[in-house]
């Protein structure tokens, strides 16, 4: 039920992105590219072009996976100390080695979790969101779209890193992040053009691509008009020029 209750969540996470998705991109033609989104002209095919684009990718995706891993390396760090000293002490009490290896485990168990709620906040979600605002800045985006973008992989993070620690444990939570990172950073920019797009639509309403398509036409047809008239009255010159020699006999 479970699985199925899952599968049925996915679906519908993945079908709003897609919405999403659709959405954006005529917002984005709506508006133009001037005010669309800067940074999202950088996409993941940017990071196997074997050049600048490259290196940046492995520059930023490192900093990101060493900034979550700190909390992974904390927890664990946590829970080795904790294992040792419930160990030891359960030895010292004269406990049986088998029954103190279970009270240690219990031990590092807690002390993880304990761990893991006072790391929450802590630096690697706030670096990936920061790095992702600045990045949008740098592309030349507003600071709107660098704060959307900010917001999105921040969540995306913690909902990334959260999903794959319950299934994985630390490998899960560092994948989870990574993923949630970017996932969180592409939605942040869909919205900033879905958004930018109502706001146009508001202002200006929805062009009509018919009269869009009609006003050259129609304006060329004005232009050949002046064109004749400006040209008339050369040669109402030159018949004025031909007759003057008879009006003079």
């Amino acid at each position: 039920m479970d699985f199925q209750k899952n599968r049925i969540q996915l679906a519908a996470f993945i079908a709003g992105i897609v919405v999403l998705s659709i959405t954006a991109e005529k917002c984005r033609q709506l508006v133009g590219e001037e005010h669309s989104s800067q940074s999202g002209k950088f996409t993941i095919m940017n990071c196997f072009d074997m050049g600048s684009g490259t290196l940046a990718c492995g520059v930023k995706e490192g900093v990101k996976l060493y900034a979550n891993n700190i909390r992974s390396a904390h927890v664990e760090a946590a829970r080795h100390k904790a294992i040792e000293s419930a160990l030891v002490d359960a030895l010292s009490q004269g406990i049986a080695s088998g029954e103190a290896a279970k009270l240690a485990q219990k031990a590092g168990a807690k002390a993880a979790k304990l761990a893991k709620r006072q790391t929450k906040r802590i630096i690697g979600p706030i670096i990936s969101s920061g790095w992702d605002f600045f990045e949008a800045l740098y592309y030349g985006g507003a600071v709107t779209e660098g704060t959307v973008r900010g917001t999105g992989t921040l969540f995306g993070t913690y909902a990334g890193g959260f999903l794959g620690d319950q299934r994985l444990g630390r490998f899960g939570y560092l994948v989870g992040s990574q993923l949630g990172s970017w996932v969180g950073g592409r939605i942040g920019l869909m919205v900033y053009d879905v958004v930018s797009g109502v706001n146009y639509m508001i202002k200006f309403g929805i062009p009509e691509s018919s009269e869009v398509g009609e006003a050259p036409a129609y304006e060329s047809s004005e232009v050949s008009d002046d064109s004749y008239f400006s040209e008339s009255p050369a040669y109402t010159s030159s018949e004025d020029s031909y007759e003057s020699p008879n009006e003079e006999l």
